[in-house]
């Protein structure tokens, strides 16, 4: 199926990069930040590679995710360097997890975070026509791309909600069930309801019309793309390589 790109002329701001070049960076630090090993070449190239969500993240305007991400890294990297081989089993196990954490799933997650914040619905259909995926792929992944933010605004103004009936903060410890009553319940039910207007509103637009479609926007590799893609490209070599 083609898509015809109709270029708005609108500047982008900041360092843009391309759908598909974010899902490359997403799937490298799956692989690579995922291994537990500390030592060897991974002590040089897990750190460089962390660093690269919170440029990005800070390229999006995202500063308070992007300083709160580099705290956390560093914090869980320098556990699990000095803190983590002196403490006894019990304890080590623990502090341990919970640093693993930090280092091993953290940097996907950010990444993940900087794909879904920074990428239009209409930017990522066009990618994922362009790698020609079946509508069977794009359409539930298009709903995916706004479930999680009407999500967050409807837990928003259930929140708000629940604090004129005065059920936050001392209130919820007066009265624990009322958290699940007023809060838990109601989210599960807007969940469901959620899904399937943004299904029922993906398909409106004309996600599953076979033939060429229109798009409004203009996505395409450009400079940035390529060194992003060579450099996690190389560390991936170099830590398959070498580790």
């Amino acid at each position: 199926m083609e898509t015809k790109e109709v270029n708005t002329g609108m500047p982008r701001q900041g360092l843009w990069l391309d759908p598909r070049t974010k899902l490359y960076l997403l799937a490298i630090f799956s692989i690579v930040m995922i291994d537990g090993k500390t030592e060897g070449i991974s002590f040089w190239l897990k750190p460089a590679l962390a660093v690269i969500p919170f440029l990005l993240l800070l390229s999006g305007r995202k500063r308070k995710a992007a300083f709160a991400y580099l705290v956390m890294f560093a914090a869980s990297w320098g556990i699990n360097l000095l803190l983590v081989p002196h403490l006894g089993s019990v304890a080590m196990m623990i502090v341990s997890l919970l640093a693993q954490l930090g280092t091993r799933w953290f940097p996907s997650a950010m990444m993940g975070y900087y794909l879904f914040s920074t990428t239009k619905v209409s930017e990522f259909v066009l990618a994922m026509e362009k790698m020609h995926l079946p509508q069977a792929f794009i359409i539930p992944f298009s709903v995916m791309f706004r479930f999680f933010p009407t999500v967050r605004e409807e837990a928003a103004s259930i929140g708000n909600a629940m604090k004129m009936r005065g059920i936050t903060g001392r209130g919820v410890l007066k009265n624990p069930t009322a958290m699940l009553e007023y809060r838990l319940v109601p989210l599960l039910m807007s969940v469901v309801t959620i899904g399937n207007d943004l299904s029922a509103a993906a398909l409106t637009r004309g996600l599953g019309k076979e033939g060429k479609r229109t798009s409004v926007c203009n996505i395409g590799f450009r400079l940035w793309d390529y060194l992003f893609m060579i450099l996690v490209t190389l560390v991936l070599a170099l830590f398959l390589a070498l580790s």
